[in-house]
């Protein structure tokens, strides 16, 4: 009784303590795995370099022989689940938000832990962001999926989960909420963001009660930045947006080039590239925020920077584009912080460069970020929180808004995830009427208040018409193979034949659907009407009808 209040609760699309609480839970179960993820990255990354190390002794076998040693294990992962193609990470969470309500297949999930751990573990240019969403968004609808839920509620409950791997992830609960709403579920509903922001709250929790209170990039602090840098932010980002049009496009050129050869010579040829790249500058491996911390902290030179940031440009683009399993907002991130402190160099003139590494560095993040991803306002929260510094707000804005523009209006770039929907061929856009109709689920529309006929005769439910003639009938006529249910009104029709009952046979939709499914069923012949069932197909629970599905779509929340 409990569990069937619940899911009439969490039909309707507004905020409830219900939904709250299962936010919250959701957002345990996936803050709990990208915990876990994290330290088996942590626990492979070090026991295999201990190991490597001991067996070959020079260094520069071992930075060979991990990321080729990764790709096997992810081939062998791949084919052990019968897994063949690499639909995972963020671009494909959307389209499972869109067109599955955040439903996520178990095979792809298990894949998305082993694989992206070992490609992180083994040093391939990629970010734990895109298994970190991909994680999050399936374990916290699983929960969904376990209670049977409706389709409406198991989405939002996706979306909880995204937040709270984010958050878990980078330690940064604000910029979570703000990158699935701007993202992921693409639009600001009220009965959503509360849900989202607990979620994200609790990642945060979670990943500081095992990580610790400060966030990966504690290290890049805002400094006092002088008015006439301001003009030189505007070309800063600029030149962001074209270095962002430039990763985009030469992503998208190698899974288009390389798109007829067979994952497993993909993989290999990713690792072997990572390898030899990383055997001659292992600075360049990996997208590790901790790496980027010790190499500012030995004040390279220009020459250094620039080749580690070409080496890490390169490889982010192979690994990427050849199908590694991982994230690209890591990457982003940490070419962001490169390209930043490179264009700070043309200033040595002027300032000291030392002083204004950090907060060149976090306004590379904001170009890099917002003209890859189209998500200026994610960009914007990320460098805020992560400085922990208000003072950054109106340098980003100096150089997300010309990064933006140059990247779209002048140079054509999109956002790297629709880019890649288009090219794997998958769905994310949906009509406007199918987008409000999927927010309720058929559970909060239905009614109840129906008269259930079995096999009666038509005199019968023609003399309870006559008395009740508003009231909603049905006909369930049971035969020797089949049940079926027929919607019974008077026939209107003024045909010349006509019969005093009309009989519309009705389909059955499940408990868990939401009025899309309805709609989609009776937008045709706009009308009849469709019963709604648990379990058991030939039991019903309830009835729409095309009446009650219009009044629903003229209400106010529409």
């Amino acid at each position: 009784m409990y569990f069937s209040s619940l899911r009439q609760e969490l039909a309707h699309p507004r905020t409830s303590v219900q939904l709250c609480v299962l936010g919250i839970v959701g957002g345990f179960i996936a803050a709990g795995l990208i915990i876990l993820f994290r330290l088996c990255i942590e626990w492979v990354q070090n026991s295999a370099l201990v190991q490597l190390r001991q067996f070959f002794g020079d260094e520069r076998i071992v930075w060979f022989i991990m990321p080729v040693g990764a790709a096997l294990i992810i081939l062998c992962i791949a084919f052990a689940t019968g897994f063949k193609h690499y639909r995972m990470g963020i671009p494909f969470i959307i389209h499972r938000i869109k067109y599955y309500y955040g439903m996520v297949p178990f095979r792809t999930t298990v894949n998305q832990f082993f694989g992206g751990m070992m490609a992180l573990a083994g040093g391939f240019v990629v970010g734990r962001e895109g298994p970190s969403v991909h994680l999050g968004a399936a374990g916290s609808s699983f929960l969904g999926q376990w209670l049977r839920l409706p389709f409406n509620s198991i989405r939002i409950l996706a979306g909880c989960g995204i937040a709270a791997g984010i958050s878990a992830s980078f330690n940064t609960p604000f910029a979570a909420v703000i990158f699935v709403m701007e993202v992921v579920l693409r639009e600001y509903k009220i009965h959503i963001f509360v849900p989202v922001m607990l979620a994200a709250a609790i990642g945060s929790v979670l990943t500081r009660m095992v990580f610790g209170e400060v966030n990966e990039l504690s290290f890049l602090a805002i400094a006092a930045l002088e008015e006439w840098m301001y003009l030189y932010f505007i070309l800063l980002g600029i030149v962001l947006g074209a270095l962002a049009t430039l990763f985009n496009s030469q992503i998208m050129r190698i899974m288009q080039g390389f798109q007829n050869l067979n994952m497993v010579w993909r993989l290999i040829l990713a690792a072997v590239i990572t390898g030899c790249i990383g055997a001659l500058q292992p600075e360049s491996l990996g997208a590790n925020f901790e790496d980027v911390e010790h190499l500012f902290n030995s004040h390279p030179g220009t020459l250094v920077l620039i080749s580690i940031l070409v080496a890490k440009f390169f490889l982010a683009v192979c690994a990427i584009g050849l199908g590694v399993p991982g994230g690209i907002i890591g990457p982003v991130m940490v070419i962001g912080m490169l390209a930043g402190s490179v264009l700070l160099m043309p200033l040595q003139s002027f300032v000291d460069t030392n002083e204004f590494t950090s907060s060149f560095a976090l306004l590379g993040v904001a170009g890099m970020l917002t003209a890859v991803l189209h998500a200026p306002l994610a960009a914007l929260s990320a460098v805020m929180e992560l400085s922990y510094s208000p003072q950054i707000i109106l340098p980003a804005m100096l150089v997300i808004v010309p990064a933006y523009v140059t990247a779209t209006q002048f140079l054509g770039n999109r956002s790297i995830f629709i880019r890649q929907l288009d090219y794997q061929k998958l769905p994310y856009a949906v009509s406007s009427v199918q987008e409000s109709l999927e927010k309720t689920g058929v559970l909060a529309a239905m009614t109840k208040e129906y008269k259930l006929f079995y096999n009666a005769p038509e005199e019968v439910i023609e003399d309870y018409l006559s008395e009740s003639p508003t009231h909603v009938v049905v006909q369930k006529i049971r035969s020797e193979r089949d049940v079926t249910f027929k919607l019974v009104q008077y026939d209107v029709s003024l045909e010349h034949n006509a019969k005093p009952l009309s009989y519309q046979n009705m389909d059955g939709v499940a408990s868990q659907a939401t009025l899309n499914e309805v709609y989609e069923k009776l937008k045709n012949s706009r009308n009849g009407a469709v019963y709604i069932f648990e379990q058991n197909e030939h039991e019903i629970q309830g009835v729409i009808t095309w009446n009650i599905l219009q009044s629903f779509l003229q209400r106010a929340h529409y």
